[in-house]
């Protein structure tokens, strides 16, 4: 599971100002209107509003919501990391 969204837009460049931690914030944070996160989890018909409002303005835009990757390192190890030195 990805730990944050943002959006894609269609040169494949990343919105850094719409990172959030769910593909709904990022959704909230791309349409104009303020929808209520609390209605949005228990209301059918205003989540229909919203995911309709939410496609258009993806469409008109050409963006996606996509996940973040997690950039990971290669460590190396360092042998002086390893080395125990007592005295």
């Amino acid at each position: 599971m990805p730990g944050a969204w943002t959006v894609r837009d269609g040169n494949g460049a990343l919105l850094s100002h719409f990172v959030a931690g769910s593909r709904h914030d990022v959704a909230r944070k791309v349409v104009r209107n303020r929808y209520d996160p609390f209605r949005l989890q228990v209301s059918s018909s205003y989540r229909e509003v919203f995911d309709r409002d939410v496609k258009s303005v993806l469409k008109l835009q050409n963006w996606e919501i996509v996940p973040l990757q997690r950039r990971t390192r290669a460590r190396r190890r360092n042998h002086r990391q390893l080395e125990l030195k007592l005295n």
